[in-house]
């Protein structure tokens, strides 16, 4: 089967391809992907793959700070991975995650985003690493901790080198989920 990969950002796609991906989106988390979650993966790069039968996978990338040992670091966030039931297991998964990354490593100082633990095996396989200590937000009413958050947050040091377990992530705030 021959698949097409896009890459696009938000304002170059058309509304009937942000639908072909908000449906997308919808189906892969079986209803659980909300209107911030949406808003999250948008103003970024987005990997779009296409097969035979329409849009098989997406993800997108977004431009995140995040502060660790009082510097803030341009992160690109990774949002909305999906790929579609029936395509699950072929590849296209990773596909989508070499390109994000690739945009990670040229674009931003450190790579971040949040996982359920099926999605945790993807992103360890490709050396993602699990952040292992403490992850706060900048909140609007001040630096609030997330400890639900804590043990799902993953990195790409990209730019940034390693950075220290011991010390805090403070992420920027936004609705919805934070991390």
């Amino acid at each position: 089967m021959t698949v097409r990969l896009r890459l696009a950002h938000t304002a170059c796609l058309e509304p009937g391809e942000l639908d072909a991906v908000r449906a997308l989106l919808d189906e892969s988390f079986g209803g659980d992907f909300s209107g911030d979650d949406w808003d999250h993966g948008l103003g970024g790069t987005h990997v779009l793959v296409h097969d035979g039968s329409g849009l098989a996978a997406h993800g997108s990338v977004v431009m995140r700070r995040v502060r660790h040992r009082g510097r803030w670091l341009r992160t690109g966030y990774v949002e909305a991975v999906a790929v579609r039931p029936d395509a699950r297991r072929t590849g296209l998964g990773g596909r989508v995650m070499g390109e994000l990354e690739r945009i990670i490593d040229r674009a931003y100082g450190l790579g971040a985003l949040s996982a359920s633990e099926d999605g945790a095996r993807l992103y360890t396989a490709r050396g993602w690493q699990r952040w292992p200590g403490r992850v706060h937000a900048l909140s609007p009413d001040g630096i609030v901790r997330l400890p639900d958050e804590e043990g799902d947050v993953f990195l790409r040091p990209a730019l940034a080198g390693p950075l220290d377990p011991p010390g805090e992530l403070v992420l920027d705030w936004r609705d919805g989920d934070v991390a």
